[in-house]
């Protein structure tokens, strides 16, 4: 019998510790008003489900639709693994994976799930198409969706792009959520990592407006002198 969804779900399912399934739901904040409420892990680590994914690369899409369905967590993080595996394939199925992923977007609803799939799908589908998508993104009450938009620019700056990071990074700056001053911190870093420059004149100019974890990951790699007047507000 050729495998499908159901079949691929009882073996992830039968691979769960209950342990580290405890463990997860502590770490992925899933208790009554965080941010991943009422999510349900079954205890599996990233290299398991990362085998798996090189095991079922092949399965069809409309299974793995189905597995991004999930109501387990690590299944959902399985289907974007294989994702990540088919989208080295021809154009037209990366147009189908892309399309995919936007259409159950709302499946896509942790900081992992999104650091999964952001950098790995949707940057490098736009990355020579109209990004308008990442500012619609950017602008929306979904925590995700607004960490998606930020994460897809990782792909551009590691291609020395830098321009739409910047863009959505001046659209976050005064998020109210966590996750996003830690995403934008972090892409800024990026930027500087290749780019000082970039980075310090994207900084100058709204340093002052941002929340104090965008800055402190934004400025980790500067020396500590520097990293002191930024944080004083003397630059």
């Amino acid at each position: 019998m050729s495998d499908n969804a159901a079949s691929v779900q009882r073996e992830t399912i039968s691979l769960g510790n209950a342990d580290i399934a405890q463990h997860s739901q502590r770490f992925f904040k899933t208790g009554v008003g965080e941010y991943g409420e009422g999510d349900r892990f079954l205890g599996i680590r990233v290299p398991v489900l990362r085998r798996l994914s090189k095991k079922y690369k092949r399965l069809p899409l409309v299974e793995v639709e189905r597995l991004l369905n999930s109501k387990f967590h690590e299944v959902r993080l399985l289907a974007i693994f294989i994702l990540t595996e088919r989208y080295k394939s021809t154009e037209t199925e990366q147009e189908e994976i892309f399309n995919l992923c936007l259409r159950n977007i709302d499946q896509v609803n942790n900081w992992d799930l999104v650091d999964s799939c952001a950098p790995h799908i949707i940057g490098p589908y736009l990355y020579r198409k109209n990004k308008k998508i990442l500012f619609d993104l950017a602008k929306t009450d979904n925590l995700w969706e607004r960490r998606i938009a930020i994460m897809s620019c990782y792909f551009f700056i590691r291609q020395h792009q830098f321009s739409v990071a910047l863009r959505v990074s001046k659209l976050l700056l005064r998020d109210e959520a966590d996750l996003i001053h830690k995403a934008v911190g972090w892409m800024l870093r990026e930027i500087g990592n290749r780019d000082s420059r970039v980075e310090e004149t994207f900084l100058e100019k709204h340093y002052r407006d941002m929340p104090r974890t965008m800055l402190r990951y934004a400025i980790e790699k500067f020396p500590q002198s520097k990293r002191k007047h930024y944080l004083a507000g003397h630059i």
